[in-house]
């Protein structure tokens, strides 16, 4: 009971930080129809030097840290993305009135990572004063582009097995008119394609790869962080990140969550269109997959000495939902999947979820098991 009450009193206590305040305040603000609003290249400004910010921390950490200290977190990143998929492709694609590619297609952009709500994780750790390892910021392409991946590869083995299917089944059913058997072996052999060789193989459609990792490392999250990560290693920007990105980190965000909760109160009307099983799905999702990850944190924990903080940062970025990067790149790579069913319930439900519930729930959790 003590450790209950302990978790309760940290998660309502995180409830409270002004983070998340903008973003239940950008929620009330939507849903009483007023007029305020905030034009798109701003939030995109924001999005990029939000992000920007990340991967000069990031990457400057790396230059100073011990690569092995980040073998395991990043192994576990990889693994996450993937599992998340596959749970999707046999939970939600298996529920009635599913489509199998709009399953998979929702999964893989749940695997996928939204940088805004990392940076909103990073923003509640520093406000709480909870320690971290900067270079956790770099584990997003680690979890974003094989989440992506394996999406698109499902997809397309399913398509590819659906259209054979259906072609055997079609030529199955065809009438054969009479005198058409054939009369003799050659004959037989020579209707049915066979050779001295045997069977003619059928070669199946190979799925590419490298264009789905090119297409996300294109995308304009991933390559403001990858691009900071760079300069962060490469380059001196201590000064910088000092002087002009600090200050103005907590401010920005303000505005990010301002602008995502009036976002995903305007968007809860898509929901209409998802369905009440990808609603579900969208509600639990973001939670589980964020358990999964900081059990996985833990066993880091344990094992490496990584981070209360990075936990947390584990199962943010786990229970996160792209919203830059990953639609885009699954409307290209999984183009019968219906953008309604996967954005929607992403902006609608699980982006909310991750960001009021999963942050403090996961910032209570880890200091109710690990300390502060």
């Amino acid at each position: 009971m003590d450790f209950l009450s302990d978790f309760l009193t940290l998660f309502l206590g995180k409830l409270q930080s002004p983070t998340l305040g903008f973003l239940i305040g950008g929620m009330v603000v939507a849903a009483l129809n007023s007029r305020l609003a905030i034009p798109d290249a701003i939030y995109k400004f924001i999005v990029f030097m939000l992000l920007i910010r990340v991967g000069l921390s990031g990457g400057i950490a790396i230059r100073n840290a011990n690569l092995a200290e980040m073998l395991l977190p990043a192994v576990f990143a990889v693994v996450i993305g993937i599992l998340i998929v596959f749970i999707g492709r046999y939970t939600l694609a298996k529920l009635p009135g599913i489509k199998t590619v709009d399953a998979i297609a929702t999964a893989g952009l749940f695997g996928a990572v939204s940088g805004s709500t990392l940076a909103a994780g990073i923003t509640v750790l520093e406000a709480e004063g909870i320690t971290y390892e900067p270079w956790a910021a770099a584990l997003y392409p680690f979890m974003d582009i094989p989440a992506l991946v394996t999406a698109i590869v499902l997809a397309s083995v399913y398509v590819s097995k659906k259209k054979s299917l259906s072609k055997e089944e079609y030529l199955s059913k065809q009438p054969v008119a009479a005198g058409e058997y054939p009369t003799t072996r050659q004959e037989y052999l020579s209707q049915q394609r066979i050779t001295a060789q045997g069977y003619p193989r059928q070669e199946p459609e190979r799925v590419k790869i490298w264009p789905i990792v090119q297409e996300s490392l294109q995308g304009s999250a991933l390559s403001a962080l990858m691009l900071g990560i760079a300069l962060g290693l490469l380059t001196r920007p201590e000064s910088v990140v000092e002087s002009f990105y600090d200050p103005l980190f907590r401010g920005l965000l303000s505005i990010l969550m301002l602008v995502m909760g009036m976002e995903a109160t305007a968007r809860l009307g898509e929901l209409r269109k998802v369905g009440h099983w990808y609603a579900l799905y969208a509600l639990v999702a973001p939670l589980l997959h964020g358990f999964i990850a900081f059990g996985l944190g833990m066993i880091a924990h344990y094992a490496t000495g990584f981070s209360p903080g990075g936990v947390v940062l584990l199962a943010v970025i786990a229970s996160s939902s792209s919203d830059i990067s990953g639609p885009p790149t699954l409307r290209a790579g999984i183009p019968s999947a219906n953008p309604s069913a996967y954005i929607g319930s992403s902006t609608a439900v699980g982006t909310p979820i991750a960001l009021a519930l999963g942050i403090p729930l996961f910032i209570g959790l880890a200091q109710a098991l690990m300390g502060s």
